[in-house]
């Protein structure tokens, strides 16, 4: 598990962080089809919170794409960087998640964030910010619509309803499986929106939630549990 530092220039308040927002927003990639679907690596990154204690936890889980068994792991814990905005919560997660990726001993490929990506109020969430700021392709797949509209898609698995900002569309609303809930994707970085649905459904072959998401999850909230369990075991003088 690797520890945390937050940068020393990491913004304090809600204009500084917008700023930074509006400075990298134009570096994102929307013309690159990213990698195939189900070849080489993928990787799930995922972020829990110990409000009371000020600890956050990341977790970065290797898959192989074909097989979706685990290549690598790596957590890092680390301090809560930035106050709850929404937003702005990339500015929560970005230096623990960072941490945990450079801990990888591979390289993770293509990066699914249990979050968003253009799919945004200012069309710079988690997964475009990670993906500017490390280069790689990156994708966002969430559990809601934030604050965007859908119509419910049909019920098979693999149906689709753009997902809208007024008329623009910023992702999709994608059956994983039939009669469940839709996840919504969208891109983050050097991936098409098509390519953003294909990975999203080959990562999951029999639960709602992709496979990178459900391992990193699981990841990230035991090294969350670990660290508190350590903090407060030093605390006590144990």
């Amino acid at each position: 598990m690797t520890s945390v530092r937050i940068p020393a220039d990491w913004p304090t308040t809600e204009e500084q962080a917008r700023a930074v927002q509006d400075g990298l927003r134009g570096r994102v990639v929307l013309d690159e089809p990213g990698p195939p679907p189900g070849t080489g690596r993928v990787t799930g990154v995922d972020v829990a919170y110990d409000d009371e204690r000020d600890l956050v936890a990341a977790a970065a889980v290797v898959l192989d794409a074909g097989s979706l068994e685990v290549v690598a792991e790596a957590t890092a814990v680390g301090r809560i960087s930035f106050p709850y905005v929404p937003g702005l919560l990339a500015f929560r997660e970005i230096p623990t998640v960072l941490a945990a990726l450079d801990a990888l001993p591979c390289p993770p490929g293509l990066v699914v964030c249990d979050g968003y990506g253009l799919a945004h109020p200012r069309r710079f969430g988690l997964a475009s910010h990670l993906g500017v700021l490390t280069g790689l392709p990156t994708i966002g797949v969430a559990k809601n619509p934030f604050t965007f509209t859908f119509t419910t898609p049909a019920t098979p698995r693999g149906s689709t309803a753009p997902l809208l900002a007024g008329a623009e569309e910023v992702g999709l609303a994608l059956r994983t499986r039939d009669a469940v809930k839709p996840v919504f994707v969208s891109v983050g970085h050097r991936v098409t929106l098509a390519d953003a649905r294909a990975h999203t459904l080959a990562l999951t072959p029999a639960y709602r939630l992709p496979e990178t998401t459900r391992r990193a999850d699981a990841l990230c909230r035991r090294a969350l549990r670990e660290a508190g369990e350590a903090r407060d075991a030093g605390d006590t003088g144990a």
